[in-house]
């Protein structure tokens, strides 16, 4: 018995066991700074429209909260609500007024509904602004003779600041 505790008092003095933490610490420190670099800071969330192929941009500027216009190919919406036709990305003429050809009448229609409802937003909330800003989502194949009237129309409804969405080519 008392060759045994020899034996274990012998092999606990010789296995001294000492952890490196050096490489486990410069690996997590290096996976810490990649998933920071790869994180998202911005507060906005843009849903992506139907069927629309955002084109490629390259920008370091970060989006702001705005009214949503998508453009797809087959029609207009402002934000969830359906605002017209289109067929092969052109728009149908009975949407376009007589008098003026870049003038949208259904669209100018909703955005004034949304323009009104967000400045009295803003005359009883004082810290909320009406900015006239529009984010807009356009399939990369309409042609900007559409993107035109959009914008024209938008402008003419008091939407005078546009963003238009891409996909980030970095």
């Amino acid at each position: 018995m008392n060759l045994t505790k020899k034996m274990i008092k012998h092999s606990m003095k010789e296995s001294t066991f000492a952890l490196q933490l050096t490489s486990m610490v410069d690996m997590f420190t290096i996976l810490i700074v990649f998933l920071l670099k790869s994180y998202s800071t911005s507060t906005v969330q843009i849903p992506p429209g139907e069927s629309v192929q955002l084109p490629v941009s390259y920008t370091a500027q970060e989006p702001e909260e705005a009214l949503l216009v998508v453009v797809s190919k087959d029609r207009i919406s402002l934000g969830e609500h359906h605002v017209a036709d289109l067929k092969d990305g052109k728009i149908n003429q009975k949407n376009i007024d007589k008098n003026d050809p870049y003038f949208i009448k259904s669209l100018y229609e909703k955005l004034e509904l949304e323009a009104k409802k967000n400045r009295d937003i803003a005359t009883i909330n004082k810290s909320i602004k009406f900015k006239g800003q529009i984010f807009m989502q356009s399939d990369s194949d309409i042609e900007y003779d559409l993107i035109q009237k959009i914008m024209y129309t938008s402008t003419m409804a008091g939407y005078g600041d546009f963003r238009i969405a891409a996909i980030s080519g970095d």
